[in-house]
């Protein structure tokens, strides 16, 4: 059945994935770890009722329970769920005025399909199970007791089983991980909207691009972009990056007024019911590439392509990784920007390594899903959602901070110190969503990436944001 719990004033909590669904996302995750008790902890209330609430995406995953501080126990027995609970805030309508309605252990099981319980019970019942002799608990969420500072998911189960002994306690996180990996029918239409409001995002940005606008306008423009057709959120930081800011990987200040001749790296994604996208795109400032930015560009883009071209079922990513790297790997020699295509030079240590990793030193893809790096296997099959995204960033301070003075290195910065010059600050990255299918692979983000469509694109007269699109407002009847 499809979760639809109607709540007052119009709310409501879960939808579009099923509950049978989740349901055998447990099943599974009971069938691998065969006996004992599964512990899944969801996120804590944030400390101020004003601060937005995220579920943490493991406990999303097997439950789809979107409130806070509720946790899951699943009875493993001989690799099947021979009982859960679902321990959740009980109703408390004073509190609910200002933090918002709750289902309560009353409306658990319409809510999640799953019986409810108090979460004041979850200690008591753990350690009833315990008592009967269940010792070995697998632990669903981001739990870390050996981290420094450790998360609330972890502070809370540390608190759980502090008072117990003799327990056996394994991370579930590879066995959730490998049902991950593969998305549902549900999933993937939950990621192709994420890519669809994203790609429009990216259009939207390319009409108003212009030399004097402000990267948080920019930012502006792509989050409201977001929120008018009902994504959540954006799935991480939205990096608008222009000038020396493009050869920055992470950059996320947003704050740099644009320059005629920059170029601007704008990698931005919507999370939609969760799910999330994650497309990148480069483009001139004002419109029209430079002959230096334009062969990055190309070179960048070629990469992509080579990796698109071999991807599909069977595949693995370090093949598509390979692939795009050789492309890379001499086209930055035949800029000039390395020596050769497999020339070396000395890290802090002494050892010796590739040139082109000056250049290009982030990973060609990742997984897509209730994470912007959701798990993903190592060889591609039929509804695993994944990203491409070749790069290639001059940094103006490569030869000043980043290489270590040593002869052979000055060597190299002689011999590549024309090209360098040429191309100092460009950067530049292309990234695209896909779906794996049983014919191949889809890419399911459509932003303009070609050069002449860039500057088409940009050609034109900007009018402000488009139209609405009603249907795309309409999809949130049905996800939520």
């Amino acid at each position: 059945m499809w979760i639809l719990l109607a709540l007052p004033f119009g709310g409501s909590l879960y939808g579009q994935i099923s509950n049978d669904e989740y349901r055998q996302r447990r099943s599974e995750l009971a069938a691998a770890v065969e006996e004992g008790l599964i512990l899944a902890m969801g996120s804590a209330q944030p400390p101020q009722d004003y601060i937005n609430f995220y579920q943490n995406s493991p406990f999303r995953y097997v439950t789809g329970f979107l409130e806070p501080n509720a946790a899951l126990i699943s009875v493993v027995r001989e690799g099947a769920v021979a009982a859960e609970f679902l321990f959740v805030n009980p109703r408390n309508p004073a509190e609910e005025t200002w933090e918002g309605y709750r289902v309560g252990p009353e409306g658990a099981r319409q809510a999640a399909g799953i019986q409810g319980r108090s979460v004041s019970d979850l200690e008591a019942v753990l350690d009833s199970l315990v008592s009967a002799g269940w010792r070995t608990i697998h632990v669903v969420g981001p739990y870390d007791p050996s981290a420094e500072v450790k998360d609330d998911v972890t502070q809370r189960i540390d608190n759980l089983l502090d008072q117990a002994s003799g327990l056996t306690v394994h991370s579930a996180a590879s066995q959730v991980n490998g049902l991950r990996g593969v998305k549902s029918g549900a999933e993937e239409e939950m990621v192709r909207r994420a890519a669809r409001i994203t790609t429009l995002a990216q259009q939207e940005f390319m009409g108003l691009t212009a030399p004097g606008v402000n990267e948080f306008e920019v930012q502006a423009l792509i989050e409201h972009t977001f929120r008018r057709y009902g994504a959540e959120r954006p799935a991480f930081a939205s990096i608008v990056g222009s000038g020396p800011n493009s050869t920055v990987l992470h950059y996320n200040a947003n704050d740099r007024y644009m320059e005629d001749g920059d170029v601007v790296v704008v990698d931005i994604g919507a999370s939609y019911a969760g799910y999330a996208a994650d497309i990148t795109r480069t483009i001139p400032v004002n419109g029209r590439f430079t002959s230096e930015q334009r062969a990055i560009y190309q070179l960048v883009r070629d990469a992509q392509a080579a990796a698109e071209e071999i991807a599909g079922p069977g595949v693995s990513s370090a093949d598509m990784s390979r692939r795009a790297t050789e492309i890379l790997a001499s086209g930055l020699a035949e800029l000039g920007l390395t020596e050769s295509q497999w020339a070396t030079y000395e890290d802090e240590g002494g050892q010796e390594i590739p040139q082109y990793f000056l250049y290009y030193m982030h990973a060609l893809s990742h997984g897509l899903g209730l994470d912007v790096h959701d798990p993903w296997p190592s060889v591609m099959e039929p509804g695993v959602a994944f990203t491409i995204e070749p790069g290639i960033y001059v940094r103006p301070n490569l030869f000043d901070e980043v290489v270590p003075d040593t002869p052979r290195n000055r060597q190299m910065r002689e011999a590549v110190a024309p090209a360098f010059a040429r191309y100092s600050g460009i950067g530049v990255r292309i990234e695209d969503d896909y779906v794996i299918t049983s014919g191949g692979v889809e890419r399911i983000s459509t932003a303009p990436r070609e050069i002449d469509e860039i500057e088409a694109l940009m050609s034109r007269p900007w009018n402000g944001p488009s139209d609405r699109n009603r249907e795309w407002v309409e999809w949130y009847r049905g996800v939520r």
